[in-house]
This record gives structure tokens, C-alpha cells and sequence, in this order.
């Protein structure tokens, strides 16, 4: 099999690239090779011919990523320019994977569509069709009519909505297809109407999440409600910043890794965390809910990747 650099690719292949500066928590070490596609063949290129035995992690804009220390082994595909666009027909949204969720709600409200949901979620369309992403009560999987993708073997497939297993913060999609693009549905809505509700919805987040610090969004899933979409059934009456405050962790650290005292569900890069920094206070603050709550609080945030010699594995 040939190594990815002897592979004939239209797009970017960098060998080990740094990914810190491509995450919104700013850390993490490289990846052994990058690929940057120029478009849906290339990448299916690329990837029918890339060894099967090589790992391959899709990434997007890095909003809800943890790279460890050590970096990662194999290639990690990102998504770019050939990627991004969002087109507009009837109550249809079909948005390239590395549009970004509020770029795609805007667009969405002015052609009278109610996207809204999506435009405070941070991060591209891609990673909110793969975590279900989902607030206000509306959730990815309640709008996706079809999804475009590229799987490990090179195949470019496409999968109807029911196709697609959606649950609370996640999908049964396998970790290395590589979604290119999703169409979406949504209910009519006057324009101004949907664009003053996105303003509102914004000013609520600025008041109440620490936007302005290095976070990842949420750092743990609420400990309730893993329905698949927002149906009665699916309660999320117990919060994870509430367990988290009863557990006394408002505002712990560990390096320059926090717990945002704005909101204890939000974890900080205060400007000079490690990777271990930060996973290593996630996990302090899962013990200590354990032991205060009995709850296990699971990861909303992916971490991935490998630990550096010095922590020890």
C-alpha cells in the first residue's frame, strides 16, 4: 500500500502538523498527517487508496476537542473551502460539513426557514449532525432529511435520516466516515422574526456562558434524558452544573486548566493548560460528583488522541 504522501491528491497533505492552534481549547500535540481535501472525489480518492490499517480521525473546527499531549497517529481530515457552502430552496437547508452552525441558522432565516436552534451551537454542521447537537428544546436530528458522506474505503454514500441512529449527544455513524455534507428541514418563519429571536438567544448566552474565555462548550452531558430527540420523554430536569456546584467544584483547578465560575460546566484554558490539565480537572470533577451525588457524568467534550510520555499513559 502506498504511504499517504505517495498518493495523488488535488488537496493539502501536511505531515506533522500541529493541531493546538486548530482547537478552540488551544492544546494538544500534532498529527502525524493532515489532509486538507479539495473536494468530495478527492477525498474519496485519497482514501480508497490510504492503507486500511491507518487511523483516520475527521475533524472540524475543533469546538468540541480535546487533543491530548501526544498527538494523534494516522491522518486527520479536515474539512475546508470545498466544504462550506449553504444553499437555500423551499423549506430545504443543504449545507456543506464545514459550515459553520451559525453561518447555516443565518442563511436559514433569510430565506424564512427556522434553523435558529443552530445559532448559538458552536462549531460546523459535520460535528452537529454527529453529536445530535441540539438546545431550546430542538435538536439536529428533529431537521436532517439526508446526509452525504465518504466512508473509510473511499465510497461516497448517501443515508436518509433514518438511516442515521440519533441519541442524546450522539449518532451510530462510524468514527471514520467523513460527512461532506447534510440537508436539512425546517418550519417556515417570517425572517425578522427568526433573525431578533437569534439576537436574543445570543444575548442570553453571553450572559449566562463564559464565550469570551478558551472553552469547548459544554464539558459534561446532563445527566438525564438520552431519548433520541426532543420528545416529552426527554427530560433533562437535573443539570450538569448543578451536581457539579453541589459538588463544591465551581471554579476548581488544576494547572491552568478551570472550572468557569460563570458556569461550572464550561472548562477554561486560563492561557497556559496542558491537554492533561484539562482532562485531568474533568476527571477530578467527575470524582468528586460521584462522591457528592452518586452520578457519573459523562463526556460531552471528544477527547482523543495520546498522552505524553511524562503523564505516564
Amino acid at each position: 500500500m502506498p504511504a499517504p504522501d505517495e498518493i495523488e491528491i488535488r488537496g493539502r497533505l501536511t505531515p506533522n502538523r500541529a493541531l493546538s492552534e486548530l482547537t478552540w481549547l488551544r492544546v494538544g500535540g500534532p498529527a502525524e498527517w493532515f489532509f486538507q481535501p479539495a473536494d468530495a472525489e478527492d477525498l474519496a480518492t485519497f482514501l480508497a487508496a490510504l492503507d486500511p490499517e491507518i487511523p483516520v480521525f475527521p475533524m472540524g473546527v475543533g469546538s468540541n476537542l480535546i487533543v491530548r499531549d501526544g498527538g494523534l497517529r494516522g491522518v486527520v481530515i479536515r474539512l475546508g473551502r470545498g466544504f462550506n457552502g449553504i444553499e437555500a430552496q423551499g423549506q430545504r437547508v443543504t449545507a456543506g460539513a464545514a459550515a459553520l452552525d451559525a453561518h447555516v441558522a443565518k442563511r436559514a432565516a433569510e430565506a424564512g426557514i427556522d434553523l435558529t436552534f443552530l445559532r448559538t451551537i458552536p462549531g460546523s454542521i459535520g460535528g452537529a449532525l454527529r453529536m445530535n447537537a441540539g438546545c431550546y428544546g430542538s435538536y439536529t436530528a428533529d431537521h436532517v432529511l439526508s446526509v452525504r458522506a465518504v466512508t473509510r474505503d473511499g465510497r461516497q454514500v448517501e443515508l436518509a435520516a433514518q438511516d442515521i441512529t440519533f441519541a442524546y449527544r450522539q449518532t451510530d455513524l462510524p468514527a471514520d466516515m467523513v460527512v461532506t455534507e447534510v440537508t436539512f428541514e425546517g418550519p417556515p418563519g417570517d425572517p425578522q422574526a427568526l433573525t431578533d429571536r437569534m439576537e436574543t438567544q445570543l444575548r442570553k448566552r453571553d450572559e449566562t456562558q463564559p464565550t469570551k474565555d478558551r472553552t469547548a462548550g459544554s464539558t459534561f452531558r446532563n445527566p438525564a434524558g438520552f431519548s433520541s430527540t426532543g420528545r416529552a420523554d426527554d427530560v433533562h430536569d437535573l443539570k450538569a452544573w448543578k451536581v457539579i456546584d453541589d459538588a463544591g467544584m465551581r471554579g476548581a483547578r488544576r494547572g491552568g486548566a478551570q472550572m468557569s465560575e460563570k458556569h461550572s460546566n464550561f472548562l477554561i484554558n486560563t492561557g497556559d493548560a496542558t491537554a492533561a490539565d484539562l482532562e485531568g480537572l474533568g476527571e477530578d470533577v467527575r470524582k468528586k460528583v460521584l462522591q457528592s451525588s452518586g452520578l457519573t457524568l459523562e463526556w460531552e467534550i471528544m477527547r482523543i488522541g495520546e498522552f505524553a510520555p511524562q503523564e505516564g499513559g
